[in-house]
């Protein structure tokens, strides 16, 4: 008796661990803090770009005068007040302190023109960041939500 128990034993316990393995799912978590970072890669030249930095790059004034400045900068009223906004602007401040290759990203075209030529319009020189103290390019982001979501 003793023998047939341990024969049953051994002959259902591969089946036990194959139902316990089979269940199991993989996730695959993003490596990048920012939500369309794959879609970015395609429309910015990301070489030598960093995500996290020592210090991250300072406007002149600080991030409320950027803000400021930003949305005077923006002409179109409806952006600003009337319509839902869901874009995501992203932007890379160069070594030199410089805004290059400025994307954005949304639903709504008018929005996404409307947001990449609002940061072009700043003729402004940043703090560049640092790692180690040396200046590195920086990879911005900038989420643009109006309140009524």
């Amino acid at each position: 008796m003793k023998k047939a128990v341990l024969l049953l034993g051994l002959f259902f316990t591969p089946f036990l661990y194959c139902q316990t393995s089979g269940t199991k799912t993989t996730v695959q978590k993003s490596t990048s803090p920012y939500p369309d970072y794959s879609f970015i890669k395609t429309k910015m030249n990301l070489k030598d770009v960093v995500t996290k930095a020592d210090t991250a790059p300072e406007f002149p004034g600080g991030l409320k005068v950027f803000k400021r400045k930003y949305f005077e900068s923006i002409e179109t009223l409806d952006v600003k007040i009337k319509e839902k906004v869901d874009t995501r602007l992203y932007f890379i401040v160069e070594k030199n302190g410089y805004v290059r290759n400025v994307t954005a990203v949304g639903t709504n075209k008018k929005h996404v023109e409307a947001a990449e030529v609002g940061l072009r319009r700043i003729f402004a020189r940043w703090k560049p960041a640092t790692i180690n103290g040396e200046p590195v390019r920086y990879l911005m982001y900038f989420p643009l939500t109006s309140k009524e979501f």
